[in-house]
């Protein structure tokens, strides 16, 4: 039976009381998301361009979306997982949408592919923030892809160098051919992450039908066309 919204709120006011929070996004007190902050959350899902390849993100990443994603990636915040999950959920309904079919299985043969954390990333979280996500929406990730060298932090490097770090980083556990992927990541800056994904796959005979990621920052890239569907 679901509870009536006056209900779940003194529910959540009750709980505060009990075990104290605050937001993940703006840092109100006795919520692990406030109203404003889930609303920001609410997906407007997009494709944007990179070198040529379509992406579909459901998140502009900035404000609030920002401060939630940092906080779930690097704070600890796994609270948040359930409404960033809803929105990657979106992205990825929306690439598989615009993905080829192919005359086997349509697009039931396709795996949500995602990029593997480096080794620094997993001691430091304990967890693989895509793969949660997509777990939490209901949906399977598959890891085909292993990390071959380590990458730095590409906070601070411009879009030449974020290729750099990320060329050749990544390579296919095994050959894939028949194999058919969508990429699904985080965050899309200037790409650099996905297109390493997509050239691995590639490079071991598989297909990629297109790629998802749950924010886009679009500071400097224009969106190329929208989703009416999941807005």
């Amino acid at each position: 039976m679901r509870l009536s919204r006056g209900i779940g709120e003194a529910l959540l006011d009750a709980w505060a009381v009990v075990m104290p929070t605050d937001c993940s996004g703006c840092g109100r007190p006795d919520r692990s998301l406030c109203p404003a902050c889930r609303t920001a959350l609410r997906p407007a899902v997009h494709c944007a361009d990179r070198r040529g390849v379509p992406v579909w993100s459901a998140l502009d990443y900035s404000g609030a979306v920002r401060q939630v994603i940092a906080a779930y990636k690097d704070g600890g915040r796994t609270d948040a997982a359930g409404a960033l999950a809803a929105s990657l959920r979106c992205a990825v309904v929306a690439a598989l949408a615009a993905a080829p079919t192919s005359d086997e299985d349509g697009r039931s043969g396709i795996h949500l592919v995602t990029v593997p954390s480096t080794r620094r990333a997993w001691r430091q979280r304990g967890f693989h923030p895509v793969e949660l996500l997509l777990l939490r929406g209901g949906l399977k990730p598959t890891r085909v892809l292993r990390a071959v060298r380590e990458t730095t932090d590409q906070v601070g490097l411009d879009s030449g160098e974020r290729g750099s770090n990320k060329r050749g980083s990544l390579a296919a556990v095994r050959a894939l051919d028949g194999f058919r992927a969508l990429v699904v990541d985080d965050i899309l800056t200037t790409g650099a992450t996905v297109l390493e994904a997509r050239r691995a796959v590639l490079e071991a005979g598989g297909e990629v039908v297109g790629v998802a990621t749950l924010a886009e920052t679009r500071r400097r890239h224009a969106v190329a066309s929208r989703s009416t569907e999941t807005r």
